[in-house]
């Protein structure tokens, strides 16, 4: 589990990078797609919720990984018209979109570490 602080570190350098490079979703995984449909979501209105990310919606990370640059990943809850959103974004590559992995309704209850 990361401390407040280097949550707090990986969101600013986030937020950062996605108004430099902005940001890639990836949205060729069904669920993503099908949760931005259950909740009458327009896709522009992610990253905004992506922007007010707060330490308090960390769940888990940095995690390894493996396909998308290899920076890590972290993982993020937020609820949302009554669901509760599984949100896992990674850094991407040096200089390039920050990457959104997952934003699909949690499949489990998602536990907060600093609510």
């Amino acid at each position: 589990m990361a401390s407040k602080e280097q949550v707090k570190n990986f969101l600013k350098e986030f937020k950062v990078n996605m108004s430099i490079w902005d940001i890639l979703f990836l949205d060729d995984r069904g669920k993503n797609s099908q949760t931005l449909a259950d909740l009458e979501l327009m896709p522009n209105e992610r990253k905004k919720i992506l922007e007010n990310l707060v330490i308090d919606d960390y769940c888990e990370g940095p995690l390894e990984e493996t396909q998308y640059g290899g920076s890590e990943m972290w993982v993020f809850g937020r609820t949302l018209r009554g669901k509760e959103v599984y949100i896992k974004i990674t850094l991407g590559i040096e200089n390039t979109s920050v990457i959104c992995i997952s934003f699909h309704i949690a499949e489990y209850p998602m536990e907060y570490q600093f609510k």
